[in-house]
């Protein structure tokens, strides 16, 4: 889902007021990115060295850096202003940035890292629909559909009836935060997978599957629960249209695969400028991902229905290797942004604000991890597989469940104590769902490694076989390609 990022525009350095400086705002933004890189780069080396996934360090750098403790990396949207942070005020002391300024230089600053944010999660998955398999996906999909309707079904109402019994909320609340326990966040749960080495095992592509398909439930989920609170009543042709165009866009996706895929190899062979394959490709990407936005669904939805296109050619392994320094420079942002607005200060029992949505964040926690574990349960017709992973990678709420809470705190109907229980919830599942996943796959890398191995002994560590493992391929072997009378003999 988007994030609900402001929207980037021309006049981006000029939104807050006529008087942010555009070389200040540059620097705001250089600095913040500095912080970003350490923050990610630090969490994710301390998250690798105990075993646990690189993402699930660049989330706690993000927590680090962000709102709950060093103010470095704050945002409006979070109710910060200029004040609350430590870059606008390093700014006024070393760049001469004035008061009057501040906000101005703030918002646009702020506005250009969502944006690159927003960037970080498109290329993700656009990264991750490469390294998918539509076939496989297409195998499993009626697994992944079974599995999306109960992560959806089973948590919205065992959530809104509970709140409204047990803790009395009334029904428009309830039902909001219902609709949060929905979610799933595909980009920090394909991005474990993608570290375990288990994207392409059957558990990673039902979990997989059924996260884009819960994705587009909770879009109309949402569109419902929105309406019901601005007006009271559900616009039924609005919940058909989604409806429509989001299987029309996906099913159009993959019959496009079927036709596009020689048209896109015939094209980039014509090129012999720098970049001949990677801008094509982004070029279909952000083409994609604009439809789906367009058409009211998430950009993230074009951008992997690209991937997955993309995945059938020829050139998918030369594509992946360009991708991959790119998306290194831009999806930690999207991850550490995600830590850094997440405000702990919520789980604070010592303000009595706080008590009441801890006794309520505690159930919808349960809810939350249970809803969603079960559903791994429901996968039928595979004795051997991994029913418990499959529940646990359907477990983070992420990004995602902050836009649900977004849009529930914009129409004012949610209290102060059920809003710090979504926060509470959405801040825990989105944290134990990668270390969960490493216990439950422990598996995943051993076995792909003694794959990997049985192959290389087998063929003799011919160049062939390396290239398939994604191996380099020696330099002896380069020169025996390259040299006509070793290949003669």
């Amino acid at each position: 889902m988007q994030l609900n990022f402001i929207p980037f525009s021309l006049p981006l350095f000029a939104t807050a007021t006529e008087t942010a400086d555009s070389s200040l705002v540059v620097a705001g933004v250089l600095l913040s990115l500095v912080v970003i890189y350490f923050a990610s780069k630090i969490g994710g080396e301390l998250s690798n060295r105990v075993g646990l996934p690189p993402v699930l360090g660049e989330l706690v750098g993000g927590v680090f850096v962000g709102v709950s403790c060093l103010h470095l990396l704050v945002f409006p949207e979070g109710g910060a202003d200029a004040s609350s942070s430590v870059i606008i005020s390093f700014l006024e002391t070393t760049a001469g940035l004035t008061p009057e300024g501040a906000n101005a230089v703030f918002t646009s600053q702020s506005e250009v890292i969502s944006v690159l944010a927003e960037l970080g999660v498109i290329i993700l998955l656009f990264e991750i629909g490469l390294e998918s398999n539509l076939k496989d996906l297409m195998a499993v999909g009626l697994q992944a559909v079974v599995v999306a309707i109960i992560g959806v079904v089973v948590p919205f109402t065992a959530g809104t009836v509970g709140l409204m019994t047990v803790f009395g909320v009334p029904a428009v609340p309830a039902i909001f935060a219902g609709a949060a326990l929905t979610a799933t966040s595909i980009g920090i749960t394909s991005k474990v997978l993608s570290e375990l080495g288990a994207l392409n095992t059957k558990e990673g592509q039902i979990i997989l599957g059924a996260a884009v398909i819960d994705d587009v439930l909770g879009i109309i989920v949402l569109a419902v629960v929105a309406s019901l609170a601005k007006d009271g009543a559900v616009d039924v042709g609005n919940v058909v249209y989604l409806i429509i165009s989001a299987s029309s866009f996906l099913l159009g996706a993959i019959a496009l695969g079927n036709i596009f895929n020689k048209s896109f190899v015939t094209i980039v062979e014509r090129l012999k400028t720098r970049g001949e394959l990677v801008i094509p490709a982004f070029i279909f990407a952000f083409v994609m991902a604009y439809f789906a936005s367009v058409i009211h669904l998430e950009a993230i939805l074009g951008a992997f229905a690209a991937g997955l296109v993309l995945e059938e050619t020829d050139k998918r392994k030369e594509l992946q290797r360009q991708i991959i320094p790119i998306a290194d420079m831009l999806v930690p942002i999207f991850f550490v942004n995600v830590g850094a607005q997440t405000d702990l200060g919520v789980l604070n029992p010592a303000i009595p604000s706080n008590r009441e949505g801890l006794i309520m964040a505690t159930f919808l926690i349960a809810v939350a991890i249970v809803g969603k574990v079960i559903t791994g349960f429901s996968v039928f017709g595979q004795p051997q597989i991994n029913r418990l992973a499959i529940g646990v990678g359907m477990i983070p709420r992420g990004e995602v469940g902050l836009v649900f809470l977004g849009i529930g705190s914009s129409t004012g109907v949610l209290s102060k104590p059920l809003e710090a229980a979504i926060i509470m919830m959405v801040i825990l599942t989105t944290f134990i769902a990668p270390p969960l996943l490493r216990v439950v796959l422990p598996q995943a890398e051993e076995e792909d490694f003694a794959q990997d191995k049985l192959v290389l002994e087998t063929s003799q560590n011919t160049p062939l076989a390396m290239e398939s493992l994604g191996t380099a391929v020696p330099p002896s072997h380069e020169k025996l390609e390259n040299n006509p009378d070793n290949r003669e003999s």
